[in-house]
């Protein structure tokens, strides 16, 4: 993404911009597993919601994935032999119009993923063939020094509860309201941030 489209995006249109990736970029497909991009995080956002998810958790849950669209080193393929760095281009996106919360879930979502597979010895099984090829390609399981820097965010619990409902949301076929369904809430959550 361009530093001019980044400093076109308002509070005013931040979540038409995010649809119109959603209508426009949802049916790529998600990194060889068996369904959408779209589908995968409205899926998240579903889980996160059914499981009685802050609003802030919901949000985050639906774009923790943005970056993939954003990332100015492309989508992530099974092919890759090097990570593009999605957290980090989802993060730019969603930092200025979304509490940290929210930028946390999204930025650390790939080294929940990492904290996991070192402190859960059954995590690891539980991942696709698609997250552990990715897994690879971002570092590995944590370092023991990795792990007690990332354990005193202060975010640590709705990051985790983010990379849960991302690692859930892989059903083909799962039905899951549409983007319409959370731009009011994405809305909301815009709004009571810039109003700060």
């Amino acid at each position: 993404m361009t530093a001019s489209i980044r400093q076109s995006l308002s509070a005013d249109n931040i979540v038409a911009f995010i649809g119109d990736i959603f209508a426009r970029r949802g049916g790529e497909e998600y990194l060889g597993e068996g369904v959408t991009m779209a589908e995968h995080m409205l899926q998240a956002a579903h889980l996160a919601e059914q499981s009685g998810g802050s609003d802030t958790i919901i949000v985050a849950a639906l774009l923790h994935d943005i970056g993939h669209f954003t990332s100015e080193f492309g989508a992530f393929s099974m092919n890759d032999t090097q990570d593009r760095y999605h957290d980090a281009a989802g993060a730019v996106i969603v930092e200025r119009f979304f509490p940290r919360v929210v930028t946390d879930c999204v930025r650390l979502h790939v080294a929940a993923k990492r904290y996991l597979c070192a402190v859960d010895p059954h995590y690891f099984a539980k991942l696709s063939p698609a997250s552990v090829h990715s897994l690879r390609l971002q570092g590995g399981p944590m370092t023991d020094e990795e792990i007690a820097r990332f354990s005193q965010n202060p975010n640590l619990e709705d990051v985790i509860k983010v990379r849960r409902v991302d690692d859930a949301g892989k059903i083909a076929g799962a039905h899951t309201p549409d983007f319409a369904h959370y731009a009011p809430l994405v809305q909301r959550i815009v709004d009571a941030h810039c109003m700060k």
